[in-house]
């Protein structure tokens, strides 16, 4: 089942439901009115919603053209937004970038933060940057969304409480993190809006990708209309979602509605190219001795997705372009 969010003006859109090969919707107003709305009753809705994605794809409901710019993202506000960074490769990487030693902890307990999730970046959105000099940079990944999560969940019990799964750009203004961080008290100024792609799918719709707690296909990352990274999500990926579920709940619950990101897809095989020009700077850095590659300034694009083996886009495909904010 693939679901999205239409935008209608207000806050939290419209929910709807999306054909296999994104060409259509119809809407799920009569089921819930919006995502959070489904999550928030999830046993009862999510029935409901697989009757009438069936009906969808049958042709036996109405439905109308889907026009991928009139959506917000999944869910254009949560309850919260909790990202992880389980590929070694890139901690190990952004860590030499800003000449800081990797945790001893690194391959035992997983690295995560809160970022903000008052305000998302629709799919088609543009990034706004204030001041180029911030050092903007997208990091594809792959996330999930979470159902009601009690403290105390183990990894083998975490398959359960992931409801959806998309994609997300988790833009970074690299040159403010040095400093948030040598604080002591984690990133805010350096982490802006995060965007998602069109799409939330049940884990089912992935059929033997999703395996172990992890997305088994290709991160494919275009910047001003290069490939630059066509990297393998699921293999490296050190701790699966379901540690991660594992880790963050050692203390408290989560509600209905969480998001859970992967971090950036990183693989040490440089011939797959990168999930974010952090990694490519840090390659030219240990190559040539410094890096060359500048970050996104107002005017570039970058475009981000997954396809399946018969080259469908899952998620469909998130395409911002970097503007001058005022």
């Amino acid at each position: 089942m693939k679901l999205a969010t239409l935008k209608d003006g207000t806050r939290d859109g419209r929910l709807i439901v999306v054909k296999r090969d994104n060409s259509a919707y119809a809407l799920a107003t009569n089921v819930a009115l919006t995502l959070q709305a489904a999550l928030d009753d999830w046993d009862a809705k999510e029935p409901q919603l697989r009757a009438l994605a069936q009906q969808l794809e049958a042709g036996a409901v109405q439905s109308r053209p889907l026009d991928v710019k009139a959506l917000h993202a999944p869910l254009p506000r949560a309850y919260e937004w909790v990202d992880g960074s389980a590929y070694i490769n890139h901690v190990l990487l952004v860590r030499k970038a800003r000449n800081a030693e990797p945790p001893a902890t690194l391959r035992t307990d997983p690295l995560v933060y809160q970022g903000g999730s008052g305000d998302f970046l629709a799919p088609t959105q543009d990034i706004p940057l204030r001041d180029e000099a911030w050092g903007l940079d997208f990091e594809s990944e792959v996330c999930v969304v979470l159902g009601d999560t009690p403290m105390g969940t183990k990894a083998e019990d975490a398959d359960k409480h992931i409801k959806l799964v998309m994609i997300a750009n988790d833009v970074s203004l690299r040159n403010l993190i040095p400093e948030e961080l040598a604080k002591g008290f984690g990133f805010f100024q350096s982490k802006p809006a995060t965007a998602f792609g069109p799409f939330a799918l049940t884990p089912d719709e992935l059929g033997a990708a999703w395996k172990d707690g992890r997305v088994h296909l290709r991160m494919r990352s275009t910047l001003n209309g290069q490939l630059v990274g066509d990297a393998d999500a699921g293999p490296e990926m050190h701790f699966s979602f379901r540690d991660l579920i594992q880790h963050l709940t050692r203390t408290r619950a989560f509600t209905a509605g969480t998001l859970l990101g992967s971090g950036t897809v990183s693989n040490e095989d440089r011939s797959r190219g990168i999930s974010c020009l952090a990694e490519r700077r840090m390659i030219e850095t240990i190559d040539e001795g410094k890096p060359k590659t500048a970050f996104m300034k107002p005017g570039d694009t970058i475009e981000i997705e997954m396809l399946d083996g018969e080259g469908h886009s899952l998620f469909g495909r998130i395409s911002q372009t970097v503007v001058k904010a005022p």
